[in-house]
């Protein structure tokens, strides 16, 4: 009997299927996150699957605030306490069940930082590759990888300094270690100058508060420094100083002094504002101080590295005649034909590495980039594109790989080469979850889930599972707009004047002459890295009758929210102190009317320490923001939170008619749901719109200015395929109560609506920055010369 329960497997049927290959889906029970209504869905593994539904149907709140979020919470919760407080606090999401996460890792679309020193060739690490290339293979040979990087200063120290090599110890009398850094500009490739006419006024005394200087009033201990100082009379007009007296005030090197019996080190006002000010990230600045840096610093490249933050012998060191600041100036694509060139076999490894680095960088359509371009300077969709590049080479398979709209920036020949990127991710066998509007990624998915019906209160439940062509047949809002195709016009308006461009040179530019037409709606478009936003940014200055509206973060606190930045609050705020009959103060959490306990922030930030800081809802004020008695005051039979928490929608109509009747608000409230933002609700924090969400915030700020010229920065980014129809209604009645509109572009609608359409091309980088066609749609349609007009061709006869 034993015998015959041992029998040959080819005897015996097919194996029955292992237990752990069975995990083959991501399971959602129950998910409650923002607006979601306890969605429930099963989500494929190790297939492509795409989110699709109107703006704010709860796409993100699924695929990033759900899976995402706490496939991220869990792998945190392995590390040391000691780590996790470095590191940002994930509370458990909303959700009934999550089974099958697998580690999640998120590209999305937050610009990568603005450190000066941060660019694209150390975002990718391909510059760490190359600094190692250099110091085996550069002549003459300089030292280590370390001489060769911008972000490593020169060390010289004396002294008696211990260097212990084993067992053996050596005693040294100095120490020297090469980094690559300029000495000038401390690897910035900039210098800054400041005009003195910003720091004082010479026709005035220091006391006579001469100094105008954010911050340096002379009551404040600044005053008492410099007046206690002695170096100087403080009664004097700074005009009359002598040259020490002067060098004295603005360049003093640190010196100890007593004032009022205290002991205090006094330092000149330009070391003094240099470490407080302007050695840090513009961008993080308080408003006024920004104000303050912009007008007093000027800007210019390092006239001793000539902007290529190197020092001189890291520039010396040369191979093939090409020096290290020489290869990160070149265009990506250019860079790796010359890397292909070097025939080295002792580094043969590095150099395949790098070549399939320079590749990706190609293939996901960044070749047009240069290895020396600042971080801080790419578009949402660049950085989003230049983290793929990370991802592209790694060893893991079987993670979840997520995106936030991969397509923003790219024209449609880029966005199959996009295609192409994806799918290859899904056949390593990864996750890949992808929110998106673009009916070209729609169709290559695997598995749809389409979120609605509406946005906001409206959405938040699942419409539509399943593949692309039930989608299609679903009747859902995506699926009756999925082959929508817009028409050419028949007609076009006819332009006012003109708007010249002559010699643009800005980045890739060749020296370009256009005329925009003004009075219509124009339209620029091309590939990624032809150029179009260095010549609409880099040639329509923003100043007088220009509005530039783009998708760059808006500056603000986690307080700040939809009404307070489009001052839709202040008059909601009169109108309930009019209609209480008590101040204004009281209906703003940022002021009087603050609850006590979270002083008008909802929350309580709780700081643990070592271990993550915790965020919990305010007990006294239950997250309303306001104390107990504010929220007696009603108006329309509302209290202001209530108001708050209405969406714009809602408030639109709230305030609109009847006793809470304030056309003001109602005015921006219709501004705001003109530019499709009619989901948003008034109190939600700045910090969780999306890109595109913010561009419109923006515009519909913008809506009341007198400009008269709008340069928009592809103003579709993040918008439905039905509301992108929406979006052409808002732009044409702009152009029809008298504005001109300039629109960066790449989707076909806009395009085939456009009034004039200017082409820039024909490829990236150098091989782009000339205009390729002017003209209207119909005609770039029938010349057919350019990638655009074979795109477009095919959209509108599909």
């Amino acid at each position: 009997m034993s015998t015959d329960t041992r029998m040959a497997p080819s005897v015996r049927g097919p194996a029955a299927p292992h237990g752990a290959d069975s995990h083959d889906l991501i399971r959602v029970l129950g998910a409650r996150v923002n607006n979601l209504k306890d969605v429930s869905v099963e989500i494929p593994k190790r297939r492509l699957t795409v989110f699709t539904g109107v703006s704010g149907s709860g796409k993100s709140s699924l695929v990033f605030g759900t899976v995402a979020a706490e496939s991220q919470r869990l792998i945190n919760e392995t590390y040391s306490s000691f780590v996790q407080g470095f590191m940002p606090t994930l509370a458990r999401p909303e959700v009934d069940v999550l089974e099958g996460l697998t580690t999640a890792i998120i590209v999305d679309q937050q610009r990568l930082g603005a450190d000066p020193r941060s660019t694209v060739g150390t975002a990718t690490d391909a510059n760490a590759m190359l600094r190692i290339l250099f110091s085996r293979l550069g002549q003459p040979h300089i030292g280590s990888p370390n001489a060769f990087s911008f972000n490593v200063a020169s060390v010289r120290a004396s002294g008696a300094i211990t260097v212990e090599r084993g067992a053996k110890k050596t005693v040294k009398a100095t120490f020297n270690r090469l980094g690559g850094m300029c000495p000038r500009c401390e690897g910035r490739g900039t210098v800054t100058d400041i005009d003195l006419a910003q720091l004082y006024d010479d026709s005035k005394s220091l006391a006579e508060g001469a100094l105008t200087v954010p911050g340096y009033s002379m009551d404040g201990w600044y005053g008492r420094i410099f007046k206690g100082s002695g170096f100087f009379d403080p009664d004097k007009p700074i005009r009359k100083y002598t040259k020490k007296e002067l060098h004295d005030l603005l360049h003093k090197e640190p010196t100890k002094i007593k004032v009022e019996g205290i002991n205090l080190t006094y330092e000149g006002l330009i070391p003094k504002i240099q470490k407080s000010m302007l050695s840090k990230d513009v961008d993080a600045l308080q408003p006024h101080v920004r104000a303050f840096v912009e007008r007093a610093m000027t800007f210019t490249v390092c006239p001793e590295c000539d902007g290529t933050r190197l020092s001189e012998s890291a520039r010396s060191s040369k191979i093939a005649g090409i020096s290290i600041a020489d290869a990160c100036a070149m265009q990506v694509s250019d860079l790796a034909e010359w890397v292909r060139g070097l025939d080295e076999p002792s580094v043969a490894p590095l150099l395949t590495a790098l070549v399939d680095t320079f590749d990706s960088f190609a293939e996901i359509g960044l070749g047009y980039l240069s290895l020396d371009r600042p971080s801080g300077t790419l578009s949402g969709g660049e950085a989003q594109r230049v983290k793929m590049i990370r991802h592209l080479g790694s060893s893991l398979t079987d993670v979840t790989y997520v995106f936030d709209e991969p397509t923003v920036g790219l024209h449609p020949h880029d966005i199959q080469r996009m295609n192409g990127l994806l799918l290859r991710l899904r056949d390593k066998g990864n996750t890949v979850l992808v929110v998106e509007h673009k009916p070209e990624v729609i169709a290559i998915a695997d598995h749809v889930v389409d979120l609605g019906p509406g946005a906001g209160t409206a959405g938040g439940t699942v419409c539509f599972e399943g593949t692309v062509d039930g989608l299609r047949t679903a009747g859902t809002v995506t699926g009756r707009h999925f082959d929508d195709r817009a028409t050419l016009k028949e007609s076009v308006r006819k332009p006012t004047g003109t708007l010249e461009i002559r010699g643009a040179t800005a980045h890739n530019l060749q020296s370009v002459d256009v005329d925009i037409p003004l009075g219509v709606l124009a339209v620029v478009t091309g590939v990624a890295g032809s150029g179009k936003s260095s010549l609409v940014h880099g040639s329509i200055p923003a100043g007088e009758g220009v509005v530039s509206v783009d998708q760059g973060a808006i500056r603000g606190s986690r307080r700040s929210n939809p009404a307070t930045y489009t001052g839709l609050l202040e008059p909601i705020r009169k109108a309930f102190a009019k209609a209480n009959g008590v101040k204004p103060a009281l209906f703003s959490a940022n002021s009087e009317g603050a609850c006590p306990v979270c002083n008008g922030a909802g929350v309580v930030y709780t700081d643990l320490a070592m271990m993550a800081g915790v965020a919990t809802t305010c007990e006294e004020c239950e997250g309303r923001r306001f104390q107990a008695a504010v929220l007696e005051y009603r108006l329309g039979g509302r209290d202001i939170s209530e108001v708050l928490a209405m969406s714009v929608t809602e408030a639109e109509e709230f305030f609109g008619a009847g006793e809470a009747r304030i056309p003001a608000a109602h005015a921006i409230l219709g501004r705001l749901a003109d530019v499709g933002l009619g989901y948003l609700s008034l109190g939600q924090p700045l910090t969780t719109l999306s890109g595109g969400e913010r561009q419109r915030l923006k515009l519909a700020t913008h809506m009341a200015d007198k400009g008269g010229v709008y340069v928009l920065d592809e103003p579709t980014a993040g918008l439905h395929l039905a509301d992108v129809e929406q979006l052409l209604g808002l732009l044409d009645r702009l152009v029809d109560s008298g504005k001109s509109v300039i629109v960066v572009e790449h989707h076909q609608a806009v395009m085939a609506h456009a009034d004039w359409i200017i082409d820039l091309g024909p490829g990236a980088g150098h091989d782009g920055g000339r205009i390729v066609f002017e003209g209207t749609p119909a005609d770039l349609v029938a010349s057919g010369t350019t990638l655009t007009a074979t795109h477009l061709a095919a959209y509108v006869s599909a």
